[in-house]
């Protein structure tokens, strides 16, 4: 695995909800970065945010890790949640919440 890939393994295995995003959860670059991080916000989650926009290496890498094209990206305990549509979604049905309740995050 590259070094990269390891910087991003430990990232997500030392905080318990990350979310990869354009710009940082106080000054989001994109409307889809904006749109998770106002989700998580809303639910008082503590999230450690990265912007890929300061590090190809990592914009590329965490695409490559989570097998996913696009960001944002949310991960949970470690898990792969989803992009925007797929955070957007799973707020509005309450899948989100109840995810966040069993990991013990809220």
């Amino acid at each position: 695995m590259s070094d990269i890939l390891n910087t991003i393994q430990e990232t997500i295995s030392n905080n318990d909800v990350v979310l990869y995003m354009k710009g940082s959860k106080d000054f989001p670059q994109c409307g889809f970065s904006a749109a998770v991080s106002h989700v998580l916000k809303n639910l008082n989650v503590d999230f450690f945010d990265v912007d890929v926009l300061r590090d190809p290496e990592i914009r590329q890498g965490i695409k490559e890790f989570s097998d996913w094209p696009t960001i944002p990206q949310l991960y949970v305990k470690g898990e792969f949640v989803g992009g925007c549509d797929i955070v957007r979604e799973m707020f509005q049905s309450g899948e989100l919440q109840q995810l966040l309740k069993e990991k013990g995050i809220i």
